[in-house]
């Protein structure tokens, strides 16, 4: 119960976060596309949290232990903070978008956003099923287990190109095409990660070096 509250909880101060990001930007509370986009990542995330904390709560436990302050490794401290800010300037970039007209999205393109935006968000979780030490912050725990299987048996980050679509859909569900600069900067960002991900991995997992030599993609089948 108390872990499904801290979920309630998160989820009411993402809104608020969205809100202020988008709205304030945009100069104005009358962005239909930022309330379609809230409403759809908080559908989309705290439908499969609440089965997490039923079924899985310490999946759902280490995906809520997250941000620069949980990363051990300086690396992914500096990663972390990249993207926050590369997640900001997507979110600031797009509402001035909208607010000043610099490009135009057609409806279809919004809804199409929103919905790749909800697919990559339950994909995301259906990792964490799937695998459930995939947590927020990069460690190797005792006892953790190579999983090869579902879409590890695809590529060997799963996680990281569903945020990755995610991230691509975001600008156009928010009626926006130059809110995908920012986007662009940040896939550098993530392949650091990757990498110093992967170093950790084949040093401290069992197993891991023979995963990789199974699964060659790390990001993308047949390109990365």
């Amino acid at each position: 119960m108390k872990l499904a509250l801290q979920a309630l909880g998160s989820a009411v101060f993402g809104t608020l976060f969205f809100v202020v990001l988008l709205c304030g930007p945009a100069g104005t509370i009358h962005y239909w596309q930022a309330w379609v986009f809230i409403a759809v990542f908080m559908l989309a995330t705290m439908g499969p949290s609440m089965y997490l904390a039923i079924k899985h709560p310490d999946a759902l436990a280490r995906r809520m232990h997250g941000g620069p302050s949980a990363e051990t490794r300086p690396v992914q401290k500096f990663v972390m903070w990249a993207i926050f800010a590369s997640v900001a300037a997507t979110g600031v970039v797009s509402a001035l978008d909208w607010r000043f007209g610099w490009s135009h999205v057609p409806t279809a393109v919004v809804i199409l956003g929103n919905v790749v935006v909800a697919v990559s968000l339950v994909a995301a979780q259906v990792v964490v099923i799937q695998n459930n030490f995939a947590g927020a912050s990069i460690t190797v725990e005792a006892g953790q287990p190579v999983i090869s299987t579902g879409l590890y048996g695809i590529v060997r980050h799963p996680m990281y190109i569903c945020a990755l679509i995610m991230m691509v859909a975001t600008p156009p569900a928010l009626g926006s095409y130059w809110g995908l600069a920012p986007v662009l900067v940040s896939v550098p960002v993530l392949m650091a990660r990757i990498f110093d991900e992967e170093k950790m991995l084949h040093a401290e997992l069992p197993g891991y070096d023979a995963y990789a030599l199974k699964v060659r993609y790390r990001l993308l089948p047949y390109v990365w």
